[in-house]
């Protein structure tokens, strides 16, 4: 496997800052080097991991892997074209924006990798807080899962006025959120920069399965 290092991120800060095609056809090979390689080869070591958590798993790189430049027909910044992040992320689908996805993503301040919902409707999270107030098994799983680590975060958007204001704190993080993402932020170079990435990636992912098979289950109950 090819690893990411310092000129990956160097890359992405300076395709940003100077934004220009000029400067990015100046660098191609650049960014071929030290970040399409790097990610192509993350891509295809997590391959054998992710479907073991879902046989249905998108993972040819080509699919998974994000492009640099924006589409500026829908980027709320038209300037700048270029972003100065990457990542890739294990999907149902190209078009399944509902289901929940793994992700990971760097960029020269920091990288990040978990799980979550990149789209989550209404309907599927209120599926999911009928989960949670069923006191289902999947729920159960997800919750000791989560409470018995300490590496990812759950994020997400909460609602303006409490749903709930009389469930006790360990259900209404849960019961609060308008969508859900559990997300872990790392500084260290060092394993970033490191041959192992991807079993330290794999690992992390297996661990927090259950979260995935809740938000899986969630999505599972809507109807489109």
């Amino acid at each position: 496997m090819t690893p990411f290092c310092q000129r990956s991120l160097d890359f992405l800060y300076f395709n940003h800052k100077y934004n220009s095609k000029a400067w990015y056809q100046e660098h191609r090979e650049d960014f071929r080097e030290y970040l399409a390689v790097p990610f192509n080869d993350l891509a295809v070591a997590l391959a054998p991991a992710m479907l073991k958590i879902d046989q249905s798993f998108i993972t040819e790189p080509k699919s998974i892997v994000s492009r640099l430049y924006k589409d500026l027909r829908f980027a709320k910044d038209k300037t700048s074209l270029y972003r100065d992040h990457m990542w890739l992320s294990y999907m149902r689908g190209k078009d399944a924006y509902y289901a929940p996805a793994f992700f990971f993503e760097i960029s020269p301040y920091n990288f990040q990798f978990g799980c979550g919902f990149y789209m989550a409707d209404a309907k599927t999270m209120a599926n999911l807080r009928k989960l949670i107030e069923n006191d289902s098994k999947a729920f159960q799983k997800a919750k000791k899962c989560f409470e018995s680590q300490t590496t990812f975060k759950l994020v997400g958007e909460n609602y303006k006025k409490p749903k709930y204001p009389d469930a006790p704190q360990d259900l209404s993080i849960w019961l609060e959120k308008k969508d859900m993402c559990f997300t872990a932020t790392s500084f260290d170079s060092t394993l970033l920069f490191s041959e192992n990435l991807a079993d330290y990636l794999a690992e992390q992912f297996k661990s927090i399965k259950p979260l995935y098979d809740l938000m899986l289950a969630a999505e599972s109950m809507t109807e489109r």
